[in-house]
C-alpha cells in the first residue's frame, strides 16, 4: 500500500509499505493491505512506525516518526498522515530534544499532578521515533 506523511508546508515521506501503526485518540491502530477505510484523529505526542512491505530487506521499521496531533485517513490502499508537526526519527537530535523535555518538564513544575504539557508529549515521541528511552 502507498503512505504518505504530510506535515503543512511539505512532505515528509512517501513509499510503499507492509503495515502502518499510529495512536489515535480511540486507541492504537493498525493498518494492513485492503484495509477498510477508516479515519482518525492521531494522538498528541505519538509514534507512527510504518513497516516494510514482507519479504523485502531492511529493518522491521522502515520509518519512525513523532507527531504531534493531527489526522490518519485509509482509503484504497491508500494511507496519508496529516500531522500538524512530524519530525522522522532518523533526523532527531536526542540531545537537543531531551533539554527540550526537561524544559518542558521544568515549566509545568508543581502541576506534576495534572496532565503532561503538548511540549513535553512532543518530545517523549521525539525521542522515542529516535530509539531513546522516555
Amino acid at each position: 500500500m502507498h503512505v504518505e506523511l504530510l506535515v503543512p508546508d511539505r512532505e515528509l515521506w512517501s513509499g510503499e509499505a507492509g503495515l502502518v501503526i499510529a495512536k489515535t485518540l480511540d486507541g492504537d491502530i493498525g493498518v494492513l493491505t485492503d484495509h477498510a477505510p477508516v479515519f482518525g484523529i492521531l494522538a498528541e505526542g505519538s509514534l507512527v512506525r510504518i513497516r516494510d512491505v514482507p519479504g523485502q530487506e531492511g529493518p522491521a521499521d522502515a520509518v519512525r516518526a513523532a507527531v504531534s496531533g493531527g489526522f490518519l485517513s485509509v482509503s484504497d490502499n491508500r494511507v496519508s498522515i496529516l500531522a500538524a508537526r512530524a519530525q522522522l526519527g532518523s533526523e532527531i537530535d536526542a540531545g537537543a530534544v531531551r533539554s527540550d523535555l526537561d524544559a518542558a518538564v521544568a515549566e509545568a513544575g508543581s502541576q506534576a499532578a495534572a496532565e503532561e504539557s503538548p511540549e513535553a508529549r512532543y518530545a517523549r515521541a521525539q525521542l522515542r521515533a529516535a530509539g531513546e528511552q522516555t
